[in-house]
């Protein structure tokens, strides 16, 4: 009877499957669930900086696992500080007066109380070139000029049937506007309406994140503060704000670094490596948009030249925050898991799509957050016969062993009948 050495192989491979399995999810140091969605489909989830911070800066290493353990597909919108707006009001034609082959007039009301230098015209496709001049009345009987001899061109769309054109004139408050377009030389065009667009910014939420600890040294013989912060563990931060109670008036040119190591001439050295400059002033809010960081020690220096310190009386340090977007089932459970650091950022289809999904999605959260990072610092304490990594090793081995000696024995004992 002859032996398969294919057959011998399979087990030893499916050990070093389960080893290799074993070992990769072992990397993982953060779990965290997922409140059950309440409809199918897309779902936003705003992470919290607990996952954040226990991921890659770029969140690389994060996934999604359903009930069954098949990752889930996702994408990460990342939030702005602020977000624009814009809105279309559109005024009344009052008349549009139309004296062949030499004018067309139009005259439109101002509903807003507030004065206006410009006007936006949607006009129908046109390839003509106009010259127009821009009047205001309070009664539309005396008419008051405000812009003569100007032009409008390039009065055609490609894929519209009209285009936007803004016309500007001197900031007034009329309660009228007449826009007088000559067509003597050419045919007149169609206005289709007439208003101004509305931009508005939003500020938008920040999440704050608050420090371990902080401390404040003076260095009178370098005539500067530092300011020590230091956060349980890396945070990503964006904003930072200042609360200075006095003096009444100031000017301070501050620094954020950190300490760094890099070597130099086969030595390892720690500098101080700048991140951001700002300047503390009085006649400002001083609060700054900074580049972001991912650190969880740094400090801050301020000049005070030969002013007395600034009284700090707060520091407050913001994050963006940070959503993802995933196809979720209603009601079914899901697990998160980040930290393996590994991992290679995942490719996923979902987010050739993100451009045409839409933002007003129901949104769910994320809870019970466990760090196992305890377990792995007391797995680094064990010797290296109590590493588990060490017990399926020996495994794999003992397993190997086996086969080698069961394989042998079978042939001793074919050579013995």
């Amino acid at each position: 009877m002859k032996t398969n050495p294919m057959k011998l192989m399979k087990p030893n491979k499916f050990l070093l499957l389960l080893f290799l399995v074993n070992f990769s999810f072992a990397q993982y140091n953060t779990t965290a669930k997922i409140k059950a969605a309440a409809t199918t489909g897309l779902n936003k989830i705003i992470l919290p900086p607990a996952i954040r911070s226990a991921s890659k800066e770029d969140l690389r290493d994060f996934r999604i696992f359903d009930s069954k353990g098949i990752e889930v597909p996702y994408f990460i919108v990342r939030n702005e500080k602020e977000t624009f707006s814009s809105t279309f009001e559109e005024y009344s034609i009052v008349s549009k007066t139309v004296v062949p082959n030499k004018s067309t007039s139009i005259i439109i009301a101002n509903p807003s109380t507030q004065s206006i230098n410009q006007i936006s015209l949607f006009i129908a496709n046109s390839d003509v070139t106009k010259n127009y001049s821009v009047s205001g009345s309070e009664d539309q009987k005396e008419w008051f000029g405000l812009s003569n001899s100007q032009k409008l061109h390039d009065l055609n769309s490609n894929d519209k049937t009209n285009v936007i054109k803004t016309i500007s004139f001197p900031l007034s408050s009329y309660r009228f506007l007449k826009i007088d377009f000559d067509d003597k030389k050419t045919l007149p065009i169609n206005i289709l309406k007439a208003g101004n667009f509305n931009e508005q910014v939003k500020n938008n939420s920040l999440q704050e994140i608050v420090p371990q600890s902080s401390s404040v040294t003076q260095l009178p013989s370098e005539k500067k503060t530092k300011i020590h912060i230091i956060f349980d563990v890396p945070q990503v931060l964006n904003q930072i704000s200042f609360d200075i109670s006095k003096p009444a008036f100031y000017k301070r040119d501050a620094i954020l670094y950190k300490n760094a190591i890099r070597k130099r001439k086969h030595k390892t050295e720690t500098y101080a490596e700048n991140i951001t400059y700002f300047e503390l002033n009085s006649n400002t809010k001083n609060t700054f948009n900074i580049p972001q960081i991912f650190e969880k020690e740094f400090f801050i220096t301020i000049s005070n030249e030969d002013n007395p310190a600034l009284d700090v009386a707060e520091i407050k340090f913001y994050q963006i925050p940070v959503s993802i977007i995933a196809d979720l089932n209603a009601n079914e459970k899901y697990t998160i898991k980040t930290g393996n650091k590994n991992l290679s950022e995942p490719q996923y289809d979902l987010s050739n799509f993100k451009n045409n999904i839409a933002t007003n999605l129901p949104q769910t959260s994320i809870y019970e957050i466990k760090q196992i990072t305890n377990t792995d610092t007391k797995a680094q304490n064990k010797s290296i016969w109590q590493q588990s990594w060490f017990m399926w090793m020996c495994i794999v081995i003992g397993g190997i062993a086996i086969l080698y000696f069961t394989t042998s024995l079978v042939k001793d004992m074919k050579k013995n009948n």
